[in-house]
């Protein structure tokens, strides 16, 4: 079964840790210095905050697949609605490891696609001052050109 996801970034983490955690009813089942996030299941979502030098607000939703094949439906359902910005196969982001299919809709809301394959030690596979912007969470750009992405690849994301 899939769980919606929702990617916000945030300019004070703590504050924002609390007001989510009293929101949810629920601690967050991850904190990092730079990041949180709930998996809840009343709503079925993952639910993480960020806080990493970027604008504050919601920087991208999504759609976390159980298995392989959930996250093969999907991203052929992307593909034939020529919507697939960047594949990503073993990426790191957001202290997982993870294969993600990330889309634009035709307003420009960013949507990530994935399926989690285990936890990491670092935000990013990418290594970038903690503040950064760069890198992780998907392609920056409306309509960027499809690429793959992941460990080895030239310019490799998160």
């Amino acid at each position: 079964m899939k769980r919606f996801h929702v990617h916000v970034n945030v300019d004070r983490l703590d504050d924002s840790i609390r007001f989510y955690t009293t929101l949810f009813g629920a601690e967050p089942s991850t904190v990092k210095s730079d990041y949180a996030k709930w998996m809840l299941d009343d709503p079925r979502v993952n639910f993480a905050i960020s806080q990493r030098g970027r604008p504050a607000g919601v920087d991208h939703l999504g759609v976390q697949a159980e298995n392989a094949t959930e996250l093969t439906d999907i991203g052929e359902r992307l593909q034939a609605a020529d919507a697939v910005a960047l594949t990503e196969q073993g990426t790191t982001c957001c202290y997982a490891r993870s294969d993600k299919f990330w889309a634009e809709d035709p307003q420009g809301v960013r949507w990530e696609t994935f399926h989690t394959l285990g936890d990491a030690t670092n935000y990013t596979s990418v290594a970038a001052p903690e503040t950064s912007t760069a890198t992780c969470c998907g392609p920056s750009a409306s309509n960027a050109p499809a690429k793959a992405c992941g460990p080895g690849a030239a310019g490799a994301c998160c």
